[in-house]
């Protein structure tokens, strides 16, 4: 494939970053992860918002142009005769001294990853997937709030468990807090619905706050939707009339059985898509396409 390196499009395999950058040395990096629509960066300037945001908490140097963004991806998506794509957009604090640094960066690497979207299973946003319970908890961010990170270590830890439970093949690996609370899964965020109530864990539990989450609270206001963020426990899930996943690439997706380590299994409801994820669907679906 070919990538974009500090505005500059190469091959991928010739892409290199110095071993002296600190996002190799220190895990000083953050990424955003979108995709396309009809060659539209979805939600691109919510993404770039909260990536620019985290640089500064950082003290990454990282003034954002949108329009030079879209038209680098613009171009990725043409010379990868790609029609739409998964994109990561990536900031590295970029080369410093060997040891821990006291001033800000001034000089960050630019990388814009781009590969094709994966095939979409029409039947996971039929009949759901699953949601396997994890032993591993969720770590506490480095900082007042969660940053999308190059620290993805608890996250691996996490798949890795995913896979030792040969039941739950297709499923999203669910972490809890340290205090047993809902917190996100591996590569999402989650929402339950009770009594025609939207409810997700609340930022205070240090998750992810996920671009998709806002969007997908926001949207629920606009279509009348009662919705909550607190402090949840499995329980609550187990209780629910629904029960669904978001994240960029996958959007929306319904979960219609849950997993214990154990292998307990529940079912979600009448192990159909519901009412509400349905209405959600169709909302992000009709917006996503005008974009």
């Amino acid at each position: 494939m070919i990538i974009s390196m500090n505005g500059n499009l190469c091959d991928e395999q010739q892409a290199v970053v110095s071993v002296y950058d600190h996002g190799f040395l220190y895990g000083l990096g953050l990424f955003e992860t979108f995709r396309t629509y009809e060659g539209r960066s979805f939600l691109l300037e919510e993404h770039i918002h909260r990536l620019t945001d985290a640089c500064r908490e950082l003290s990454i140097a990282y003034e954002p142009d949108l329009e030079r963004i879209q038209s680098l991806i613009a171009k990725l998506l043409h010379t990868n005769n790609l029609q739409d794509a998964y994109i990561r957009y990536a900031i590295s604090a970029g080369v410093d001294h060997l040891g821990l640094p006291a001033g800000e960066y001034q000089h960050p690497t630019e990388i814009i990853y781009i590969k094709p979207l994966p095939p979409r299973d029409a039947l996971t946003y039929e009949e759901g997937k699953a949601l396997q319970l994890l032993k591993l908890p969720r770590n506490t961010p480095e900082g007042l709030y969660r940053f999308k990170s190059f620290h993805y270590m608890n996250n691996i830890l996490a798949k890795r468990e995913l896979q030792l439970y040969e039941w739950a093949h297709g499923a999203e690996g669910l972490m809890l807090t340290e205090d047993g609370y809902l917190a996100e899964g591996i590569v999402s965020n989650i929402f339950f619905i009770k009594n025609g109530t939207l409810y997700t864990p609340s930022l205070d539990t240090g998750i992810l706050p996920g671009i998709t989450r806002a969007f997908i609270l926001r949207m629920a206001e606009e279509q009348g939707i009662l919705k909550a963020d607190g402090l949840y426990r499995w329980e609550d899930l187990l209780e629910a009339d629904e029960v669904f996943l978001v994240n960029s690439i996958q959007e929306i997706v319904p979960i219609s059985t849950l997993y214990t380590p154990n292998r307990q299994i529940y079912r979600v409801g009448d192990s159909k898509v519901g009412r509400i994820t349905q209405q959600l669907i169709q909302g992000y679906d009709s917006f996503a396409n005008r974009k």
